[in-house]
């Protein structure tokens, strides 16, 4: 009697059949807006089929489907929607879907179920403001080129200039958000607003000493408008500030910091789902005036960096922990953390950073 209720149970099984794994939507309009393949299927196991993930391949679809456990012989669902604006072309994207069934229970996990949309955007006519050339943005009010990218020193200073269109049927005022004061407004070629149908300058000033940081930075300026669909609109700094090491005297040269690091890559081997692993970075200053730890910067967020001391007199040392924080996806992961000091022989150190996530 128990060899046969145990045969039962091996043998109960869900198992998923898909009547299609493929939704082709054909030729859809770019500015139609979001459609939507529905894919169905049938339970054709003995116990309950669970979906257990439902991926996307990409962001440009999201994926709806039956949540609740589909029982022998019944059916459920998936459904892809992609969004074809701004995507013109032929377009084939995957959803990757894994169940409760017994291959995605072992030890090393079969590959996931695959289904697919696929079809061809057609280009929609260019607006008014691409015409323009004003593509960024989706008021009346436009920013043609709204992002600068600068590498300066931090005695530095740079002007942008940047073009402003109305495309509105009103006046659009514009009131800068300067409050932090290493960005200022030096030049407008309007008043407080630009008229109906009118283009303005505006030129901005970034101010690295008064930025007072070291780095990649990224910084935005917000600019409050009237605009009836985008009130507030941005410009983006992406900015590398390094120290201006070019007036230091004889005698500040002869007693520089000069910063020694225990490692230039962190190895946190394997850690479990939502663990956690630290490493240790020391950072000895060999020199004789104090070495300065301007920054830390990680290139990933699932890397926390802390310095013990970020001033290090002659001869001292500071330790730098380095706390890698796993998410819930078996994965690799990589990242550097650049460590910025007033060495001026080694002002950048960068130390590579990888785990494996179990």
């Amino acid at each position: 009697m128990l060899m046969s209720v145990l045969c039962v149970c091996a043998f109960a099984q869900p198992k998923i059949q898909f009547d299609n794994t493929t939704h082709d939507f054909g030729k859809i309009r770019e500015e139609g807006g979001k459609v939507t393949g529905r894919f169905e299927f049938t339970n054709v196991g003995d116990s309950d089929l669970v979906l257990t993930n439902v991926r996307p391949g990409c962001g440009c679809t999201a994926a709806n489907y039956s949540h609740d456990p589909v029982a022998p012989g019944q059916r459920g669902y998936i459904e892809a929607t992609y969004n074809p604006y701004n995507r013109p072309g032929a377009f084939n994207k995957n959803i990757r879907v894994t169940t409760n069934e017994p291959q995605f229970r072992g030890e090393k996990p079969a590959s996931p179920h695959m289904i697919f949309i696929k079809g061809e955007v057609i280009k929609r006519p260019p607006t008014v403001f691409e015409m323009a050339g004003y593509k960024n943005g989706n008021g009346m009010s436009r920013i043609k080129e709204n992002s600068v990218t600068h590498n300066l020193l931090n005695t530095e200073s740079v002007k942008d200039t940047f073009m402003i269109h109305n495309f509105w049927d009103k006046p659009v005022t514009y009131e800068l958000d300067l409050r932090d004061g290493y960005v200022t407004e030096e030049y407008r070629s309007f008043g407080k607003s630009i008229l109906p149908g009118q283009e303005g300058i505006l030129v901005l000033k970034y101010d690295a000493s008064k930025r007072n940081a070291f780095g990649q930075l990224k910084d935005q300026i917000q600019i409050n408008t009237n605009d009836s669909i985008e009130a507030k609109k941005f410009i983006y700094f992406s900015v590398n500030i390094k120290e201006d090491f070019s007036k230091l005297t004889k005698k500040q040269l002869k007693n520089i910091p000069v910063a020694v690091f225990s490692t230039t890559e962190c190895d946190f081997g394997q850690v479990q789902k939502n663990g956690q692993q630290k490493s240790t970075v020391v950072v000895s200053n060999k020199g004789k005036d104090p070495l300065i730890i301007r920054s830390l910067q990680s290139s990933n967020g699932m890397f926390k960096v802390v310095a013990d001391k970020m001033v290090i007199p002659g001869g001292d040392k500071s330790e730098v922990t380095v706390t890698f924080k796993a998410n819930s996806r078996a994965n690799a992961q990589k990242a550097t953390l650049e460590i910025i000091t007033n060495d001026p022989s080694n002002p950048v150190q960068v130390v590579n950073l990888k785990a494996q996530v179990l």
